[in-house]
């Protein structure tokens, strides 16, 4: 998720406005609450807002490896990084929005709802999983854990399933019996199934080799 590639300054810009675009959803957010437009339960809308921006973003960081694998363009290495930090960004929004306003820093009953509750369970581990991925995602970081790098970022496979999961359950969806409000995190799934096959190795080396001739 950060290794180096030479770009060229016109990829260089469209990182920058890349960087730049992924600050609108806050943007829209912020003017939204402030000119009170948010819904008629703008704490609820907030919540949403930011999980989904999150859940979408950490799509297109695990897409950026299969894309690459495409079509060979180097841009797609540091778009991962970015999409990936970004995702996390919102996860924390998220997070902070749904702790602080939902149950106003009651840690004690957000503890004692998260037993009833399996999509809070599922919400913090994916959480977690992303703080640890945005906070070794520096060089000194990689330095430090050598090959444990590597297989420390593997945990995104993992993160995206359990965003999947999070995002089905919080619409009260049940994917066992696929009932309720399950179109788009099944979506979401179906997706993240798909760019995980992809980077089965050999499945790679298949779409290497078909894109070579």
């Amino acid at each position: 998720m950060s290794i180096k590639t030479p770009l060229m300054p016109r990829d260089r810009m469209i990182l920058l406005i890349v960087r730049l675009l992924l600050w609108l959803p806050a943007v829209v957010l912020l003017l939204a609450a402030i000119t009170d437009n948010l819904s008629v339960n703008p704490i609820q809308a907030a919540v949403q807002r930011t999980g989904l921006t999150a859940i979408i973003l950490l799509g297109l960081s695990l897409a950026s490896t299969p894309v690459k694998i495409f079509t060979g363009w180097p841009i797609l290495i540091p778009l991962r990084k970015i999409f990936g930090l970004h995702s996390f960004y919102y996860a924390a929004a998220h997070m902070l929005l749904f702790v602080v306003l939902d149950y106003g820093m009651d840690i004690n009953r957000l503890m004692a709802d998260a037993a009833g509750k399996p999509f809070i369970i599922v919400g913090v581990a994916a959480f977690l999983i992303l703080f640890l991925l945005a906070v070794s995602s520096n060089r000194p970081a990689m330095v430090w854990l050598g090959r444990n790098w590597k297989r420390l970022h593997r945990l995104v496979y993992l993160a995206a399933p359990l965003a999947g999961l999070h995002f089905a359950w919080a619409l009260k969806g049940n994917l066992a019996t696929l009932s309720g409000n399950i179109l788009w995190p099944v979506v979401y799934l179906f997706i993240v199934f798909i760019l995980l096959i992809v980077r089965i190795p050999v499945v790679r080396r298949y779409i290497s080799a078909m894109r070579s001739e």
